[in-house]
């Protein structure tokens, strides 16, 4: 007889995850090393900062999909039904952390050019991430880490808006465009995440299109470093 809960490894919705994270993390750690020599020629920290915000998707996706996983094979509805002391808690607070540090640095990596004297600016981002993990893990609110969410998304619009308008260079315009989409699909998957039942029909649609960005951008980059 089955083990109560073995029936959630089996099914669809975990294999599709497991492949849906592994070619996310793959294309995020092929985007960081790819562009490793660059950086180390150029020591340009606009690259810098672009190559270390997907290492933080890479890792934030790991700890994604183990909530993910840890839902369904629990049957919860959302990661603050899970109280164990360890992984519960834990896993939660990594996850908001890194997918928030990735986003401030993916914005830092467009504008650091203004603000490259300021040094304590990324010592700033890394507490205001942690900052926005503890709000999520203290309030219990599935809702919080949506909101804190939506106002990195309006910030990144306004950001990566100004920095396109501004620019000069045609080449990078479909790259600030990229980013917008990347931030729309962040929050997607955050609503996937902590309220599964509002988007489970729409959640093969997200999966392939955050695939089709994170491939695009994969393109993009090995293109502009003449490997094809």
């Amino acid at each position: 007889m089955m083990r109560p809960g073995l029936g959630h490894l089996m099914n669809a919705g975990i294999g599709t995850e497991i492949v849906y994270a592994f070619v996310i993390i793959l294309c995020s750690l092929m985007i960081y090393f790819g562009t490793k020599e660059l950086y180390e020629l150029t020591s340009h920290k606009g690259i810098k900062y672009f190559r270390q915000a997907f290492l933080f998707f890479a890792l934030a996706y790991f700890f994604r999909s183990f909530i993910k996983f840890t839902i369904k094979y629990f049957d919860l509805r959302n990661i603050f039904e899970f109280t164990p002391r360890l992984f519960g808690p834990i896993t939660l607070f990594l996850f908001v952390y890194l997918s928030s540090i990735a986003i401030f640095y993916l914005l830092y990596s467009v504008i650091y050019k203004k603000l490259k004297n300021n040094k304590y600016l990324v010592p700033a981002l890394h507490l205001i991430a942690l900052g926005f993990a503890f709000i999520t893990l203290l309030s219990q609110n599935p809702l919080m880490h949506l909101y804190l969410n939506l106002f990195l998304f309006f910030l990144a619009g306004i950001t990566v808006y100004f920095a396109k308008k501004n620019s000069k260079k045609k080449k990078g315009q479909n790259l600030y465009t990229i980013y917008l989409l990347l931030f729309v699909f962040w929050i997607l998957n955050i609503l996937d995440i902590l309220i599964p039942a509002f988007i489970e029909l729409f959640q093969i649609i997200i999966y392939l299109a955050s695939i089709s960005i994170f491939l695009t951008i994969l393109y993009k980059v090995l293109r502009n470093l003449g490997i094809k």
